[in-house]
């Protein structure tokens, strides 16, 4: 259960760091990703060990805005690591999707700088703990027992070791997908900013921000998927009739 668990939740993390990786050299991008979840699989254990140790100190307030009719809520250290999170992964997502969107850039391929090994990882570990904290509380509602959660997040962390390179190879091939992707990175963004909203009570004009349901989340993802294959084989249709009206010969499907 807490393996299938963490591969259901680890879905967005993988997409995170398959495209995180492109931002560095080519050659170097295998290893950014094998090095990147190694790194975090080590620190979900540390991680694992500090939150069953010390889980009253995470869910102990220590901020609290009060400014009625405008924004009111109660923060502690897990809201804030989810809400920092989710406008991070935000900013990330509109960010690359506004570079993919740059025109001047067309054959200027010295026009963005890499990122370097160490950055790379750096934020590969770093997104990987916001996705593992919630993770982690989940699979503490299942066991208590240390061993297996741990041996739960080897082995999931293994898997993504082994479908990172295949997500990326994909994402490489297909790269009309990766724009579907970018916005499901948003939309993840999205949902971990309602849920840290909801875990700090918080209130904006007052509307009460609830949390957006997983259910709702992987019917979203659904929807989007469908109709970017829906779209991409009427674009191919379009095309294929804008060549017959050309009179150029068409290769069948």
């Amino acid at each position: 259960m807490l393996v299938l668990l963490q591969a259901v939740l680890g879905f967005d993390n993988l997409l995170y760091i398959s495209i995180e990786s492109k931002r560095v050299a080519l050659d170097r991008q295998a290893f950014v990703r094998r090095a990147g979840i190694g790194l975090a699989i080590v620190l979900r254990l540390i991680l694992l060990f500090v939150v069953m140790r010390a889980i009253e100190y995470f869910q102990e307030p220590f901020a609290t805005i009060d400014w009625p009719g405008i924004v009111e809520g109660t923060f502690n250290v897990h809201t804030m690591i989810v809400l920092v999170g989710g406008a991070f992964i935000i900013y990330t997502a509109m960010k690359e999707i506004s570079h993919m969107l740059i025109i001047e850039e067309i054959g200027d391929h010295k026009a963005r700088t890499p990122r370097s090994v160490a950055s790379a990882i750096t934020w590969i570990v770093a997104m990987n703990l916001v996705f593992s904290f919630d993770s982690i509380l989940s699979a503490l509602a299942l066991t208590k027992v240390f061993w297996i959660m741990a041996a739960a997040i080897v082995i999931s962390g293994l898997m993504m070791i082994f479908l990172a390179d295949y997500v990326s190879e994909f994402l490489k091939k297909n790269r009309m997908y990766e724009v579907l992707g970018l916005f499901i990175l948003f939309i993840v963004g999205v949902m971990l900013l309602s849920e840290g909203g909801h875990l700090g009570h918080l209130h904006l004009f007052g509307y009460v921000v609830e949390p957006m349901a997983k259910s709702t989340f992987y019917f979203v993802i659904g929807v989007m998927v469908v109709i970017d294959i829906v779209q991409s084989r009427y674009q191919k249709k379009l095309r294929m009739q804008a060549d017959i009206e050309r009179g150029k010969p068409v290769e069948p499907a």
